[in-house]
């Protein structure tokens, strides 16, 4: 009997012994298992200032899917201190390496640890098909971004901002209704998904073709569940003609041209911006904007051009949110403008909103 009590102690012992070293080996501190040091040339559309260093992360969101991103830190940066940070998300179809790098780049030589993420079904990011549309689970990859965040040494968890360019500025806001971690919300030339897809730009779309599209969508997925091949939708178009609408050229001067484009590894140019047709009615029961107000009392920046064929998005999400709220009109600047311009940017009313909320 005694010896059978000493074999449960010592395997007990052992039990929490390894359960221990598994604790520290997984430990949030281990930052060098999570972090890679990169070379900015190679993994962006842009040049980034000397005295950043980029780092490739990785980590899971709650559907234990990886979400890829790249981190940037000065090169003041003293491991021994406590930082705010801000997560950035790139336009609805994009990837990191284009906007939303640029604008992490910037933030972070203004004095922020910043993120840049691929959203789940694209880029770096795990997620098949590739190109799917699910706004739930891209809200969820904020969230995620927040826990890797939140659990670095270098960041002040309670001092946690998000910017949302483009789709990604719905998506943002979506998440920090259900996500109070989220200190400070900033969108820019945001569209709302929902809303777009349901109603096209100044409701120019009829419900009986929103109901085509829905159909059509419908019948994909018998193609696609029996094995068939397939199909993209929306996007940017790959030529230009006479019949060119200024809408689609505005895009393809960024994502067709050297400006912007990037073809993501294990992609194609050809399907680069375009998601799935069977999966891009989701965005017919995506609602951002609902319950808005919620977000509050934390602040909310809506930043839009005073020429952009989007910024009924940003007034829409600004009349109905709650104080604090901040609608700013950059002149002269159209939707795509805001994606890199930096002579455009309000990077400034940027830092400003971020120091005096975060």
């Amino acid at each position: 009997m005694k010896k059978s009590i000493w074999a449960v102690a010592l395997c007990l012992l052992f039990s929490e012994k390894v359960a221990s070293q598994n604790v520290k080996k997984n430990h949030p501190d281990s930052e060098k298992n999570k972090m890679e040091k990169i070379n900015a040339h190679q993994y962006t559309t842009f040049k980034v200032d000397s005295n950043i260093t980029v780092y490739k992360v990785t980590f899971k969101n709650q559907y234990n899917m990886v979400v890829a991103g790249h981190l940037f830190i000065s090169e003041n940066f003293n491991q021994n201190e406590k930082y705010p940070a801000i997560i950035v998300g790139h336009p609805m179809g994009a990837v990191k390496e284009q906007s939303a790098d640029l604008y992490a780049s910037k933030m972070a030589g203004k004095g922020f640890v910043t993120l840049a993420i691929d959203l789940s079904f694209w880029g770096e990011s795990a997620g098949e098909p590739r190109n799917a549309v699910a706004p739930d689970i891209y809200a969820e990859d904020f969230s995620a971004a927040v826990d890797f965040l939140g659990t670095r040494s270098f960041i002040d968890k309670n001092r946690i901002g998000i910017i949302g360019i483009c789709g990604s500025g719905s998506f943002v806001i979506s998440a920090a209704k259900i996500d109070p971690r989220m200190k400070a919300i900033a969108t820019v030339s945001m569209y709302d998904m929902g809303a777009a897809n349901r109603n096209a730009l100044n409701h120019s779309q009829s419900l009986e073709q929103r109901k085509k599209i829905i159909k059509e969508a419908a019948e994909q997925r018998y193609v696609e569940f029996t094995g068939g091949k397939r199909r993209y939708t929306s996007g940017t178009v790959h030529q230009l003609d006479k019949n060119t609408p200024p809408i689609q050229r505005e895009f393809y001067d960024f994502y067709r041209t050297s400006r912007g484009e990037y073809t993501p590894k294990g992609s194609s140019p050809e399907l680069t911006t375009h998601p799935t047709l069977s999966s891009n009615t989701k965005f017919m029961n995506f609602y951002p904007l609902n319950d808005i107000e919620s977000i509050s009392p934390r602040p909310m920046l809506f930043i839009t051009g005073d020429q952009a064929h989007s910024k009924e998005f940003s007034e829409a999400a600004y009349q109905l949110a709650a104080e604090p709220k901040e609608l700013y009109y950059v002149p002269n600047a159209g939707h795509v403008d805001l994606y890199d311009k930096t002579q455009l940017i309000p990077f400034e009313k940027l830092e400003t909103f971020f120091h005096e909320n975060l």
